[in-house]
């Protein structure tokens, strides 16, 4: 499996968030480009790409996170930067969160298995 896609807008704000949100590990940085991965030597990761559009629509990647804690990863989350959002979703088990960019993401209730 290779490397994952997705778009950031402020490359300055946001840099190493999405690698501290996953704990995962920046792997090559520059001015318009930042890859992320589970550690340095293993795939996949995502590479994020400088973007300058407008988000006009639902974001190309959305991330949903299913930690053992829901209410504490939440917490982290928003430690690092992350804020609530209201996505008009309805009564969901779910929390969604945007990142420092305000692409959101879901921390999804924890699992029954």
């Amino acid at each position: 499996m290779g490397t994952g896609h997705g778009r950031r807008r402020r490359p300055g704000k946001s840099r190493h968030w999405r690698a501290k949100a996953l704990g995962w590990t920046v792997v090559d940085e520059g001015a318009e480009v930042v890859e992320i991965r589970p550690a340095p030597d293993r795939t996949p990761g995502i590479l994020f790409l400088l973007s300058n559009d407008v988000k006009k629509a639902k974001n190309r990647l959305h991330l949903d996170f299913r930690p053992n804690n829901q209410t504490a990863e939440v917490d982290r989350l928003l430690g690092l930067g992350a804020s609530r959002i209201d996505i008009d979703q309805g009564s969901v088990s779910s929390v969604v969160l945007a990142d420092l960019e305000g692409n959101e993401f879901c921390v999804l209730r924890e699992s029954s298995d």
